[in-house]
């Protein structure tokens, strides 16, 4: 295996598990990944999900031994690899859970675009980052669906085309990560936001990121029209009920 996952309570970690070649993903680790998240989505014990790497890298993206193979590959067969990758960051994406992304190294290229398929990601004042495929005659492309929408076109496209590398505080001057620390304050930094989230409703968390991605690709009208909609529904629902209860009775709602 590939990806290994552990649970401590209601908080999943996910871990790209191949340190030897910077946790970098192979056909097999992007299938493993793909159900690992699909698997915890459906999960209704796990409501935060970390995401890691083993050892020094966070995500070194893809394999270079599985893109060189990828060369020898009919269209067809392209596009149904290209598929298979673009099914993993979905997942991701699409993930109803808080993802959180503990940035402990390098994220390179699809490595960066998972740390932008995160809900939150915190970095080591270490990590690098950079969007490297037009250095070796490829491009950003799945990834850019996730990319752009978190650091903005101009960012988007002056790292893609420049391939260069940048740091984390860059990445978080410009979106693409939400916190930097010391590496030896980032498990405690990540472990008290997954603590904060799990105080968030578990379906207000999951309607919160539908009206980002809606809001975000609809046109305004039908944008308009569907947050209208969700705060009607959200307004009568269990939770919103309990939440308003609880808050007026001075305690803890039970998801808190």
């Amino acid at each position: 295996m590939t990806v290994s996952v552990t649970r401590d309570g209601s908080i999943a970690m996910v871990t790209l598990d191949r340190p030897n070649v910077h946790n970098a993903f192979d056909a097999a680790t992007i299938e493993e990944m793909r159900i690992a998240f699909e698997s915890l989505s459906g999960d209704p014990g796990v409501r935060v999900i970390v995401l890691t790497g083993a050892g020094e890298s966070f995500c070194a993206g893809g394999d270079m031994r599985w893109m060189q193979s990828a060369m020898e590959l009919s269209f067809e067969e392209n596009m149904a690899d290209a598929s298979a990758l673009a099914a993993m960051f979905e997942a991701i994406w699409m993930c109803p859970k808080v993802v959180l992304g503990r940035i402990n190294g390098a994220a390179i290229g699809g490595g960066a675009g998972l740390v932008a398929c995160c809900d939150l990601a915190i970095a080591a004042d270490t990590a690098r980052f950079g969007f490297g495929e037009v250095k070796i005659g490829l491009i950003p492309a799945v990834i850019a669906q996730y990319v752009v929408p978190k650091i903005g076109v101009s960012q988007a496209r002056a790292l893609f085309v420049s391939g260069e590398r940048f740091s984390a505080e860059r990445a978080f001057e410009i979106g693409l990560i939400h916190g930097v620390v010391p590496p030896d304050e980032l498990d405690a930094t990540v472990r008290e936001i997954a603590q904060r989230c799990l105080t968030s409703a578990p379906e207000a968390i999951v309607a919160s990121k539908r009206v980002v991605d809606v809001v975000w690709e609809s046109e305004r009208d039908a944008a308009r029209r569907f947050v209208i909609e969700m705060l009607a529904r959200v307004r009568t629902s269990d939770e919103a009920r309990e939440g308003i209860a609880a808050f007026k009775a001075r305690r803890r709602p039970p998801w808190a």
